[in-house]
């Protein structure tokens, strides 16, 4: 079942799981567990109706780790107490063990297409020294003509040893309209 409804009208476009492994690359699909945590990303984090709650049921659920937090709401909506990142309002990361930066990337960027953001725009200086030394993406896209959001993709250390992360943040509107200028 595909809702299509545009994400740049603040709605989303909601593809069941099955629909939504079209994003996925035949490796990433080698392994249905890695496959389930790639498609947690692709098919809730660009969702603007996603909450804590729900982050926690689609996207822990499959065994990923969940970094979300909303800061929009009446109560702020946190799944953990990372930072959050200066000029930013939300953040939807996915990681998980192991080195799978290139399949990131490409979901990251498949999603992205399938959810017809293809506008990039200017990095913003708060995620301008972001990228580390497994960074396999890192690009800021207008989400629609005032807001930006910043998709960043790799591998890191992480409690395990090697960690790939899937991460998405909107920019708050006076750091999107900073960055579009």
């Amino acid at each position: 079942m595909l809702h299509a409804i545009s994400f740049r009208t603040g709605l989303v476009a909601c593809a069941s799981s099955l629909a939504a492994m079209v994003v996925l690359s035949a490796s990433a699909m080698a392994n249905p567990a890695r496959a389930a945590m790639l498609d947690a990303f692709a098919t809730n984090c660009f969702s603007p109706f996603l909450n804590a709650a729900t982050a926690e049921a689609n996207i822990a659920s499959t065994g990923a780790r969940i970094d979300y937090y909303d800061l929009t709401f009446a109560v702020v909506q946190r799944t953990s107490d990372t930072d959050i990142t200066p000029g930013t309002d939300r953040r939807c990361e996915v990681s998980f063990d192991g080195d799978h930066g290139a399949d990131a990337a490409e979901v990251a960027t498949n999603a992205l297409a399938a959810e017809r953001i293809l506008t990039d725009a200017p990095l913003p200086a708060t995620h301008a020294d972001a990228a580390l030394p497994g960074t396999t993406l890192l690009a800021a896209r207008a989400l629609n003509p005032n807001r930006v959001a910043v998709v960043h993709t790799g591998t890191r250390p992480g409690p395990n040893g090697v960690e790939t992360f899937l991460s998405v943040e909107r920019l708050t509107p006076n750091a999107s309209s900073e960055a579009l200028r």
